[in-house]
C-alpha cells in the first residue's frame, strides 16, 4: 500500500455555531466572546504550533452584524500569524431570516454570499460553505429541534439535498474569484450497529449517512439505493440527478468524530428510559442510543469509519472535529486515541491528511444540543471563562503533535474510560448486534 504523501498534520478549529430556535439565534461565538478577543485568541492558537484553523465567516452573523468588522480582524489576523484558514459560511444554521433550509432559493443565495466572501478574501483557499449538512438536515427538519422544526422525511431530505446544492453553487461562485479554492466538506463520521431486528433500518440509516457526498461526487443516479427513496419522499428525479451532473468531490472529506457518534438501534424498547425511543413514522419502534453504552465488543474507534471512507471515494480524509467533554486527563486520552487511530488508517493505506482539536475555546450548551441557553461550558484547549483564554493541559498536549513531537503525558498511563468493562450502562441488553 502506498504512503498517505505527507505528514499527518493537527488542525484546529473555533466553534462557531450559530443555530436558530423559534425566533431566536444561539450563537457560540456571543457566549464566548470571542469576537472580542478575536487577535489574542489567535495569538494563543498559533503559539501551539498548529497552523491549519477551522473559522468562520458566518451568513447569519453578517447579516445581522451588518458589517465585515470581525471577519476582517481575523482573517487579517490569521495572515499575519500564518495560520492556514478553513473559512465556513453556514455551522448548524438554516441562514438570515430571509430564508431557511427548505427555502428552494436558499442555495443560490448561499451562493451570493459565497461570492461577497470570495470577493472580499481572495487569498483564502479553503473553504466548508455548509459544515455537517446531513447532521443539521436531521435537527432541523427530521427531530425538529432546530428551525424551522420539521418533523418529517421528505422536509429532511429536501433540506440536506438543498444544502449539497448550496455547496456546490456556493464553490462555483468562489472559484470565479479563487480558481484553486477547495472544497473541505465536513460531516458525522459515527458508524451505525443494530439488534438483527432493526438491521433493515440500519442499512437505511447508513446509505443516508454518505448522502451528501455520494450527492457531491455525483454517483446517486436511478442505481443509487436511495434513489427510489428520494423519489417516494417527494424529490423529483430532475433535482436528484442534476448532482449527477454537476459533481462538486471535495479535496478533503471531514469526517467529525464523537463518543456518541457511534449509535446502536435497539428493538427492544422497553430495557431503556422512554427519552432514548427514536424511530420514524412507518417503522418499527427502536432505540437510538450510543452504542458504547450497550455492545460489550471492543470500542472500535475512528479507524474503521477512516478506512471505510477511503475505500469508498478514494478521497483524501481528515478527522474534522474531536473533542470530548470531560476532565483534561480524558480529553488527552481522547485525543491521542484519534491520533494514534488516524496513524493507524494511514500505515493501511488510507489517505488521511489531519486531525482537528475541535472547540479550542470550548463550547456552550452542547450539553441539550443548543436548543436553549442552559450557561453549560465545555473547555477545549483554552478555558475562556475568565474573559480571557487559559491554556488547559490539552493545549500542551495538542502542541506535541503538532510540532511532530512523540506525545507524552502521565494521563497516557491509564487507558480512557471508554475502552473499559464499566462503560456499559445497560447490562441487561447485552446481545450481539449488526
Amino acid at each position: 500500500m502506498r504512503t498517505p504523501p505527507q505528514d499527518l498534520e493537527l488542525w484546529a478549529g473555533i466553534e462557531a455555531t450559530i443555530n436558530r430556535v423559534g425566533d431566536t439565534y444561539l450563537d457560540q461565538d456571543q457566549w464566548s466572546g470571542h469576537r472580542n478577543r478575536v487577535e489574542a485568541d489567535l495569538e494563543q492558537i498559533a503559539a501551539t504550533g498548529i497552523r491549519t484553523v477551522r473559522t468562520a465567516v458566518l451568513w447569519e452573523h453578517h447579516v445581522e452584524a451588518g458589517n465585515w468588522n470581525t471577519a476582517d480582524r481575523a482573517l487579517a489576523a490569521m495572515q499575519r500569524l500564518y495560520l492556514q484558514p478553513i473559512v465556513g459560511l453556514v455551522h448548524h444554521g438554516s441562514g438570515p431570516r430571509s430564508t431557511d433550509l427548505l427555502d428552494p432559493h436558499f442555495p443560490d443565495k448561499l451562493a451570493a454570499y459565497a461570492l461577497e466572501v470570495a470577493q472580499r478574501y481572495p487569498w483564502v483557499t479553503d473553504y466548508t460553505p455548509v459544515n455537517e449538512p446531513h447532521t443539521t438536515a436531521r435537527f432541523s427538519c427530521l427531530y425538529g429541534l432546530w428551525y424551522p422544526h420539521h418533523h418529517s422525511v421528505p422536509s429532511y431530505l429536501c433540506a440536506l439535498l438543498h444544502e449539497v446544492k448550496a455547496t456546490v453553487l456556493a464553490m462555483r461562485a468562489i472559484r470565479t474569484v479563487q480558481p484553486e479554492a477547495r472544497l473541505i466538506y465536513t460531516e458525522d463520521g459515527g458508524s451505525i450497529y443494530s439488534t438483527p431486528e432493526r438491521d433493515s433500518f440500519r442499512q437505511l440509516r447508513d446509505d443516508r449517512r454518505w448522502l451528501g457526498t455520494d450527492l457531491l461526487c455525483g454517483i446517486v443516479t436511478p442505481a443509487h439505493p436511495l434513489f427510489e427513496d428520494l423519489i417516494a419522499n417527494g424529490i423529483s428525479a430532475e433535482d436528484i440527478l442534476w448532482f449527477a451532473d454537476n459533481p462538486c468531490p471535495p479535496a478533503v472529506l471531514g469526517l467529525n468524530y464523537y463518543l456518541t457518534s457511534d449509535r446502536l438501534l435497539d428493538h427492544r424498547v422497553n430495557m431503556y428510559p422512554a427519552h432514548f425511543r427514536g424511530g420514524e413514522t412507518g417503522h418499527d419502534p427502536l432505540v437510538d442510543i450510543e452504542s458504547f453504552r450497550v455492545r460489550t465488543e471492543p470500542f472500535p474507534g475512528v479507524e474503521p469509519i477512516l478506512l471505510e471512507a477511503w475505500q469508498r471515494y478514494g478521497l483524501p480524509v481528515a478527522i474534522t472535529e474531536v473533542h470530548l467533554g470531560d476532565a483534561p486527563e480524558n480529553q488527552i486520552r481522547w485525543l491521542n486515541d484519534i491520533w494514534s487511530a488516524a496513524q493507524s488508517a494511514r500505515a493501511a493505506g488510507a489517505d488521511v491528511r489531519a486531525v482537528t482539536v475541535w472547540a479550542v475555546l470550548g463550547s456552550w450548551n452542547w450539553s441539550n444540543l443548543v436548543t436553549r441557553d442552559a450557561g453549560h461550558y465545555e473547555p477545549g484547549l483554552f478555558d475562556i471563562r475568565s474573559g480571557t483564554a487559559v491554556a488547559t493541559p490539552l493545549a500542551a498536549f495538542a502542541g506535541q503533535l503538532a510540532t511532530g513531537q512523540t506525545p507524552h503525558d502521565p494521563a497516557l498511563a491509564e487507558p480512557g474510560w471508554w475502552t473499559l468493562p464499566n462503560r456499559i450502562t445497560f447490562a441487561e441488553s447485552l446481545t450481539p448486534s449488526v
